[in-house]
């Protein structure tokens, strides 16, 4: 095996690790940041103006995510229920 075939093996490996771990993180919703899901596959983030007009306007239509609240994904579709994961995964209502 060549050395460049090598080297885009172990590039791949660790591509298919990194990828894995990645999709483990917990989110991190930080302020001053919106969040948009335009649908399947389609999240956005960005800055948020800062001006009091821009937030008053966006707090006028917002509603707050309640506590232990699990969105989820099924048929293409997000979906959000009240409850949350168990360490194995398994959903339950506290």
């Amino acid at each position: 095996m060549s050395p460049l075939s090598k080297t885009l093996v172990a590039a791949a490996a660790f591509a298919s690790i990194a990828t894995a771990a990645f999709s483990q993180v917990i989110w991190e919703f930080n302020p001053g940041m919106a969040y948009m899901y335009a649908g399947p596959g389609k999240m956005s983030a960005m800055a948020m103006a800062s001006s009091e007009k821009s937030h008053a306007a966006m707090m006028k239509h917002a509603t707050k995510v309640p506590a232990n609240t699990t969105f989820f994904m099924h048929n293409n579709e997000l979906y959000s229920v009240s409850g949350t994961l168990d360490p194995t995964g398994n959903f339950y209502r506290p």
